[in-house]
């Protein structure tokens, strides 16, 4: 056993998957075989001789196997190995004592690094002792060493002592050697944990951006001033993470140098670098480490497109983190929209219901000062958009104390648009649909026109709708607050139920009806009107009549010539004309809904249950 090679050095041992051991044989037949096909007959007769020595003496060589993970399978010098690894020696020992027999092999789960970690110590083994040591093995190779223990008790100049006597060094490093050796320890972090070296390539991680920054603001509570973010347009598809709002973009203030490079390393070693800096989870009160977090994210969730090396419960702590630093500055330092970009950015990463709800109700409150591109979160399930979350933030908005008349209405009117969007999502259910346009009292719309060209949207994407359904769908309208034009065509559109249409018709009656009163007033009242107004009908348009005041700013009743009286006769009489064609078109509806009452339209559609129809005055 042991014996040396011609050069000095121990021959390597056999490295093989596990059960491939027939493989290695044919490979080798079949290079003898080549050799065969070119060579004469003495020469056969001496490469045989000289093939049997060589195999002979490796099998005297590699007397034991090693089983490393159960991944791969090592042939090697049992006395070789024994020399530099004391616990190895001892796992043998043990192991024969146990099965009695004299040449066997030994299982070893949980190996540093696993087949490429044991490969290096064989190498160093089989090396008498020297193997070429770089920032990117040094990590493993001391990991593997105290695994082994391979210390100076069991040879001098030992791989335990040869790794520290380099890592001696590490503070003398550069910015780039201490990151690739800190992200080599990722396949075994739990080892290079224990042994202390994570804890010391962080420290000369935090060195290293000290001498370039101040390291303070690590430390200590930070803020910054953030900008509203320009609205990018585009596909109405959620905008997600694509676009860093302009208060998350770099500056000086906001992103660090540090950033990029230090998000190469896995979320573990994250989480070990903000412990250290005691600002892991409710502790996170720095504003510097939370930009951080957010931007090591987003990087994140572009690479988990492509790689599930990670899984996204591995990143719920980092996010929970980032979240609470976010809720603590609040809509001082972060944007309504820069808030959806968080949101859009933590919510694939499996966060605690706590700090959702707690980042939801922030952007609840703002939600007047969202866009329709902010409100467009692409949906987790069926459908195209998360409608939950949109329902929860109005319903937020809606609660919150001290929003003016001016702020509701202005909500109001993002939700119709984003109503009008959704509806042609195929999977949108009419619950979700009436539960986005709900959620807001009345008071936020002036008028419903824009709710009734969402459901005109939803009803042309959902034709097979039955009647009841449709009739569901139109309860979140008050039709009084419908203008003329848009009960004009919820009349005349026949996805519209009847019974709904004639309410809609009803509503419209007091308004047409204050106009009869003024049209058929008597002519003392119209005269007292046309001293009390003038009025002034634009070129292009004889139909849109603009009445003033006859006291109005800058008019002087003095330059009226004596042809003004003539003028505002005609205007009063194009005026009545208008009315009058707003009788006919009344007239018109009544005569539809007197011809489907007498085909049974109505009683056949909707029971009465013993009621009279309503009264058309």
């Amino acid at each position: 056993m042991g014996h040396d090679s011609p050069k000095g050095q121990k021959s390597s041992p056999f490295i093989i998957n596990r059960g491939h051991s027939i493989g290695v044989c044919k490979h080798l037949s079949s290079a003898s075989t080549c050799i065969f096909k070119h060579r004469s007959v003495l020469q056969i007769e001496v490469f045989l001789i000289s093939f049997n020595a060589k195999v002979a003496a490796m099998s005297h060589l590699c007397d034991f196997q090693i089983h490393i993970n159960g991944l791969q399978t090592f042939f090697v010098n049992e006395e070789v190995l024994s020399t530099y690894a004391g616990r190895l020696k001892k796992i043998i020992k043990q192991e024969r004592r146990r099965s009695q027999i004299k040449y066997s092999g030994i299982e070893i789960e949980d190996f540093p690094g696993g087949p490429d970690g044991f490969e290096l110590i064989s190498r160093f083994c089989y090396s008498n002792g020297r193997i070429t040591t770089t920032v990117s093995n040094v990590s493993l190779l001391h990991c593997c060493a105290v695994f082994l223990g391979m210390t100076e008790k069991v040879s001098t100049n030992n791989l335990l002592k040869q790794t520290e006597t380099f890592l001696e060094g590490l503070f003398d490093w550069s910015w780039k050697e201490i990151l690739v050796c800190l992200k080599s320890c990722e396949s075994f972090l739990n080892y290079a944990d224990s042994s202390g070296l994570v804890d010391k390539l962080i420290c000369a991680v935090l060195e290293k951006i000290a001498q370039n920054s101040d390291i303070g603001s690590l430390i200590a509570t930070s803020s910054s001033s953030s900008s509203s973010p320009e609205t990018t347009s585009g596909f109405r598809v959620s905008s997600s993470f694509k676009n860093t709002p302009e208060s998350l973009k770099p500056s000086s203030s906001s992103r660090a140098w540090w950033f990029d490079d230090v998000s190469i390393l896995p979320p573990k070693i994250i989480e070990k670098l903000i412990q250290s800096l005691g600002a892991y989870g409710s502790e996170n009160n720095n504003l510097i480490l939370t930009r951080f977090l957010l931007h090591y994210l987003k990087i994140s969730a572009q690479r988990k497109k492509g790689n599930t090396s990670h899984r996204s419960s591995e990143f719920s702590g980092l996010a929970d983190t980032a979240i609470h630093g976010v809720i603590l500055v609040g809509k001082k330092v972060f944007s309504c929209r820069a808030l959806f970009w968080v949101l859009r950015i933590v919510s694939g990463f499996g966060i605690s219901r706590e700090y959702r709800l707690g980042l939801e109700r922030l952007i609840g409150g703002m939600l007047d000062e969202a866009t329709l591109d902010d409100l467009l979160v692409s949906g987790h399930d069926r459908g195209v958009y998360d409608v939950n979350l949109v329902i929860r933030l109005i319903r937020v908005f809606a609660k919150s104390e001290g929003v003016s008349v001016q702020k509701l209405r202005k909500a109001g009117r993002l939700i119709d648009k984003y109503l009008g969007e959704i509806s042609p999502d195929q999977n949108l259910k009419i619950s979700k649909f009436l539960g986005v346009a709900e959620s807001l009292p009345d008071s936020a719309r002036e008028c419903f026109d824009g709710a009734y060209r969402a459901i005109d949207i939803y009803l042309e994407s959902h034709p097979t709708l039955s009647f009841e359904e449709r009739s569901r769908l139109c309860r979140c309208l008050n039709y009084e607050k419908l203008s003329l034009e848009a009960c004009k065509e919820l009349a005349k559109n026949p996805k519209i139920p009847p019974r709904v249409a004639i309410q809609a018709l009803i509503s419209q009656q007091s308004k047409v009806t204050t106009t009869e009163d003024f049209v058929h007033a008597s002519p003392r009242s119209t005269a007292t009107a046309s001293d009390h107004f003038h009025s002034h009908s634009h070129s292009n348009s004889h139909s849109q009549i603009v009445l003033y005041n006859k006291g109005g700013v800058g008019v002087d009743k003095d330059s009226f010539p004596e042809e003004s009286s003539l003028d505002t006769k005609l205007n009063l009489q194009r005026m009545q004309w208008r009315v009058v064609e707003l009788e006919k078109l009344c007239r018109d509806m009544k005569g539809q809904m007197s011809r489907m009452v007498k085909n049974n339209v109505l009683s056949s559609s909707t029971p009465t249950h013993g009621r009279a129809l309503p009264r058309l005055c």
